[in-house]
């Protein structure tokens, strides 16, 4: 069934949809009919459906306002496999089949599964140009044709930005025969590149955009074979052209959220774009130029305009007569002050204003069902705002303007505030051939812009409220700033007797410009509303909210590209992956790594299999993959300086083919990572990090030497996945790896700890070999480039099968470690933890600088009660101590009381026959000797607080 129409609907001719491709659809239940090209909301118009859902807040009916994405009402859920909530009927494409339903500001999520395909794509280019209206396409058409490298990004379905809307002529033919051939010479050229369907939604630092693409969403909800739904660019550029347009505000006053007061430009849009009529009889309010075009546009479509209420007292002589040559009535110097009506504006009353916009003179009534509002225009500044660019305000325009640039970018066209179609089109052309030549692209012929007969507009007179009939500004319950919010000027008002002056704060006062649209229509015009109430000169003695991005909503699908289900945190595997797999490892997920935590043997659980393991480890000879830990070259003649700030220990110093432990702090002076870094040559170094935090410790480099230290000549670069370590610990390890490089001299004297020596393996692989050890035995580290780490293990295996080489895993690692008190960060440490605390005092140089060291200074890094590394034994040497259990100094301490400390790290020892720990605990060092207790549910443990050092304390086993 279908509903009769409520209004004019589709006109017989004209517009840019496809008559003989009609397009069934559904809204709320009702079947209806469009055309390809349609927006869901111009195919509501054209079923003379004028409305949206109610208002969110008070259920005030509301009506489609807009053409775009500045649009307040119409959010829709679309249907489908999987449902899509806070659409806007006014950016929507018609397709076959669309079913949707109106929202009042609040969606449903889908639990069903999106069976779509999102990804990403990462693009360099010279010169990027967002928008496709004349200015955007002039620029990039002057830069394409210098040989730059130009991707052009527009929102629409097809190019030409307002041309799409009005009837303009270039060159004295249709402005869109213009945007033909420049379309057709943009895809001739072989470095540009043209996104269509896309926006950008966020501008970031050093010319880094986002631009989401939409690329079958106008096909339907269903997933396209092979083919992404969306597509998220993020795009670098050397230089940045925002054409962006500009927004057409409304007007606040009495009744100003009926159905049928739309935005002017959108009623155009609609009836020159879309061949649609969204009223019979029609009345028109501006305070500028361009409202006078869609009134001319009306008449023509067969409408009635009676009446254009003009704020100006003397707007242009030749608008006048065009007007009044039409049959429309001019009232000049007059504001609509009130509308009439229920479910649709029915009615509005008309009175002058005075100089100060208060009512002068009668009012009068004029029947209606349609009232194109435009009270002038904001350019599209959002963009230009998240680049960090100013905004001053622009008195002759009545607009925020972009002022001074903090990137390398430029506004050109309505954007900037030009708002004449010849400006733009010579603003373009300007704009696209400098940023070629800055991009280092000269343009060697300038091109001569298009001749366009449209004058520049006069000045308007922005009218920020028009007063009320009757009352004070915070009795107007109607007068609507937001309509999205239900927010109006006696919100506004509100705020201001709380005694709020600044637009931030009324923001958040009365949510203003916090719904979907962000303040798009809204925003600026808040500021008006509120300069008024404030008694300011102007809006640009208040100044704008913050823009943020994104631009438009995203959906989160397409923010996770391909990073979901199995690939939403990948599965790393080392080069020796399958080794383990066939000879039985168990696994556990530490990063994204899958490491083996233990080997266990027929019959085994896992702490036999941990204590045979460590017991091979030390007393014979075992094996480690420990290719997994960070591993990240620092390049550069001042990569030393920069390590020597980095760490708390000096690493300028250290001899080429030694290595050196180190500990990062962050700025507070607490552990931030640590690991092994050997220096190689003169300028380079390559740094080890735990595996978890391996990211977390490259990003922290790039920080300082980005946004600290620019000065310093250093590189860092990731090199994890390049190299394969296999670690072969114990006794009999010095036989082994004489065996794997027998022209290698493993003896002390030759090879002593904390340096690496360059060889080749037997098997004629290249390798680096390090004396390090986190086992406390004798130990080396062979690294080979990833592709050899499977055939190297083997070799090591081989080797050591005469000594009965073992495989250990991360559980066994541990318990090796802890018996030598050395941390794990994260594990023993959490963010309050300094390296004194950890007992290790010798890594902190008095000599240097370093991140932290000031920290330590503060009275509260030298505090005798701070928790400090111990060891702890059981009184039961059977007792396994919890992990994270807390510690009390009284087995019959009533809760609550203060604890000491809490256990970090708890494990069987075969070296020790008994169970141990780490924990921190107050003054810990202060207590060596001392009972400390665990009340947990079963009962209370007790143990003995001793030295972090339980196992060879003296360290004669390294070197062994």
């Amino acid at each position: 069934m279908t509903t009769p129409h409520r209004l004019p609907g589709r006109l017989p001719s004209g517009g840019r949809v496809d008559r003989s491709a009609p397009l069934r659809f559904s809204y709320d239940g009702v079947q209806y009919t469009g055309l390809r090209g349609d927006t869901l909301a111009s195919a509501l118009l054209a079923n003379g459906v004028p409305g949206a859902a109610p208002s969110l807040h008070r259920r005030r009916p509301r009506g489609i306002a807009t053409a775009g994405v500045e649009e307040p009402n119409a959010l829709v859920q679309l249907d489908g496999p999987c449902s899509e909530p806070m659409q806007l009927a006014t950016t929507v494409e018609l397709y076959d089949g669309l079913t949707a339903t109106s929202l009042s500001g609040l969606g449903r999520l889908d639990p069903a599964p999106d069976g779509s395909g999102y990804d990403k794509m990462h693009v360099h280019t010279d010169v990027l140009v967002v928008g496709g209206g004349p200015a955007g396409l002039a620029a990039a058409l002057a830069a394409g044709r210098s040989g730059a490298r130009v991707v052009l990004v527009d929102d629409q379905p097809e190019l030409g930005g307002s041309l799409l809307c009005d009837r303009e002529e270039i060159d004295g033919a249709p402005g869109l025969d213009w945007v033909h051939a420049v379309r057709t010479e943009l895809s001739a050229q072989p470095d540009t590149r043209i996104l269509s369907r896309s926006t950008a939604t966020g501008y970031y630092d050093h010319n880094y955009l986002l631009v989401a693409e939409r690329r079958t969403d106008h096909l339907g909800p269903h997933p396209v074979p092979g083919v992404s739904r969306q597509r998220l660019w993020h795009l670098r550029a050397r230089r940045v052209v925002l054409a962006t347009g500009s927004h057409e505000r409304p007007i606040v006053f009495a009744g100003n959220d009926l159905p049928g007061v739309m935005s002017a430009a959108a009623v155009r849009s609609y009836v020159n774009r879309y061949a649609v009529l969204p009223g019979r009889r029609a009345v028109v309010l501006t305070t500028n130029d361009h409202a006078y075009a869609t009134a001319l546009a009306l008449v023509a479509a067969g409408a009635e305009v009676p009446a254009l209420v003009d704020t100006r007292p003397e707007p242009p002589t030749g608008l006048v007569e065009a007007a009044r040559r039409a049959g429309i009535e001019v009232r000049c110097g007059s504001a609509v002050v009130g509308t009439r009506g229920d479910a649709r504006i029915t009615a509005v009353r008309i009175a002058a204003l005075d100089a100060d916009d208060a009512i002068t003179g009668p009012v009068r009534e004029l029947p209606c069902d349609l009232l194109a509002v435009s009270g002038g225009w904001s350019p599209a500044v959002q963009l230009w705002s998240q680049s960090q660019g100013t905004l001053r305000y622009d008195e002759a325009l009545a607009a925020f303007v972009p002022d001074r640039a903090a990137q390398q970018v430029d506004s050109v066209g309505a954007a900037r505030g030009v708002l004449d179609l010849g400006g733009c089109l010579d603003d373009g052309f300007a704009a696209g051939a400098r940023a070629a030549d800055l991009a280092g692209f000269p343009v060697s012929v300038p091109a001569t812009p298009p001749h366009s007969g449209e004058a520049p507009p006069s000045r308007p007179r922005p009218v920020w409220i028009v007063p009320g009939e009757e009352g004070e500004p915070g009795d107007w319950q109607e007068h609507f700033v937001d309509l999205q919010r239900d927010a109006t000027v006696a919100d506004v008002q509100r705020a201001v007797r709380a005694g709020m002056r600044s637009v931030e704060h009324i923001k958040r006062y009365t949510t203003i410009g916090t719904a979907h649209d962000q303040g798009k229509a809204s925003g600026v015009a808040s500021t008006g509303v509120i300069a008024r109430l404030l008694g300011a000169r102007s809006p640009g003695e208040v100044g704008t909210t913050t823009f943020r991005g994104p631009y438009v909503p995203l959906s989160f699908a397409l923010l996770a590209g391909r990073e979901r289900g199995r690939l939403f945190d990948p599965v790393r595997t080392t080069a020796i992956h399958p080794w383990h797999v066939e000879h039985g490892a168990r696994f556990e997920n530490v990063g994204q790594w899958k490491r083996p935590r233990y080997y266990p043997q027929p019959g085994e659980d896992l702490e036999a299999a941990v204590l045979r393991e460590c017991r091979a480890a030390r007393e014979g000879v075992a094996v480690m993959d420990a290719s997994t830990l960070g591993k990240i070259d620092v390049i550069g003649p001042d990569a030393g300086a920069f390590l020597n700030r980095v760490y708390t220990n000096g690493f300028a110093r250290l001899a080429v083919g030694s290595a050196r432990y180190g500990v990062m702090c962050r700025p507070d002076g607490m552990v931030f990572d640590d690991g092994v870094t050997l220096r190689l040559a003169e300028g380079h170094y390559i740094m080890t990090t735990t595996t978890g935090n391996a990211a977390a410790v490259l990003d922290w480099l790039e920080e300082w030497l980005q946004t600290e230290w620019p000065e310093l000549r250093v590189r860092v670069t990731s090199v994890t996945e390049q190299w394969a370590t296999v670690a072969v610990v114990g006794p009999g390890s010095r036989a082994v790896v004489t065996a794997l490089a027998p022209d290698l001299d493993v003896s002390n004297d030759a090879f002593p700890f904390m340096t690496a020596r360059e060889t080749r393996l037997a098997s004629g692989v290249p390798a680096r070999i390090c004396r390090i050890s986190f086992s406390g035995e004798l130990a080396f580290e062979i690294n080979v480039a990833s592709w050899y780490g499977l055939a190297t293990w083997e070799s090591v295996v081989r080797a050591g099968a005469p000594y009965g080489i073992t495989p250990y895993g991360t559980e066994a690692m541990h318990v090796l470690r802890a018996e030598k008190g050395y941390p794990i960060v994260g594990q023993d440490t959490d963010g309050t933890v300094t390296p004194q605390d950890l007992g290790m005092e010798w890594v902190v140089s008095k000599q240097k600088d370093f991140l932290g060291r000031r920290s330590f200074r503060r009275p509260d890094t030298a505090r005798g009660d701070r928790r400090q590394l111990v060891g702890l034994l059981p009184v039961d040497p059977a007792v396994l101590l919890p992990e994270g259990a807390q510690l009390v100094a009284s087995a019959d301490v009533a809760a609550p009381t203060r604890a000491l400390g809490h256990v970090t790290s708890s494990y069987r020892s075969a070296a020790l026959g008994r169970t141990f720990a780490l924990a921190l605990v107050a003054g810990g060092r202060e207590r060596l000797g001392e009972t400390v207790y665990a009340p947990l549910p079963g009962g209370v443990i007790a143990a003995t607080v001793t030295d972090s050092v339980l196992y060879d304390p003296k360290g004669t086993r390294r070197d062994a």
